[in-house]
């Protein structure tokens, strides 16, 4: 069974259950997390799934399947979701048959980016590690949980106090899928400290 201590829903989904070490998460139609950013619409719909720490170095690690989803942008993936206006996500988003978008979306203060890369509409799994060295933030994908590569390394404006890290699941436009995670572990930072350049403070005071 998948140890689920501490993890609770901001939004519950339409469906979900537990079988075994599988979390199975089925969305609802116009389900997702955006703000403003040049579409300008605010939507805060999507399921969250997430379990609080203190921690100011760690990493959480979840692997997810997504072979149901089928329509334009239903996605799934690792979301640290503080409330409305300030949150991080990375998910694949399904696009076409041929196509779909494995990215990140950064919120500060209630302006989302998304930054992403076309994959295969074949790839149906992804690996995902959300890792935290204080209020800085590091996304990695991995499509067999050894071979990690980096997404995004960004910054998160309120992230430096308790924050919330785990999972969620959408569909923002008229359509429903399952979802299924497991392999979820938030552990030690796998993001170890740069070493190279100083600080500019750190080279003034030489």
């Amino acid at each position: 069974m998948l140890d689920l201590t501490g993890f609770e829903w901001t939004r519950k989904p339409a469906a979900w259950d537990i079988k075994g070490k599988e979390l199975l998460v089925t969305t609802a139609p116009h389900t997702d997390l955006w703000q403003r950013t040049y579409y300008h619409f605010r939507n805060d719909s999507a399921p969250v799934f997430q379990v609080e720490t203190d921690e100011r170095y760690f990493s959480f690690v979840v692997r997810t399947s997504f072979e149901q989803s089928h329509h334009r942008f239903d996605q799934c993936g690792v979301v640290m979701y503080l409330d409305s206006e300030n949150w991080i996500k990375g998910s694949v988003e399904y696009e076409n048959e041929e196509f779909q978008h494995l990215g990140s979306v950064v919120t500060n203060h209630g302006y989302s980016d998304w930054a992403t890369t076309e994959i295969p509409a074949r790839t149906r799994k992804m690996w995902y590690r959300l890792s935290r060295r204080e209020d800085d933030y590091r996304i990695e994908c991995s499509e067999d949980g050894s071979r990690w590569c980096q997404m995004r390394v960004c910054h998160l404006i309120e992230g430096g106090g308790i924050v919330r890290v785990g999972i969620y699941a959408c569909s923002p436009e008229d359509s429903s899928f399952t979802a299924k995670f497991t392999d979820m572990v938030l552990g030690p930072c796998a993001w170890e400290a740069h070493v190279g350049q100083a600080p500019d403070e750190d080279v003034a005071q030489a």
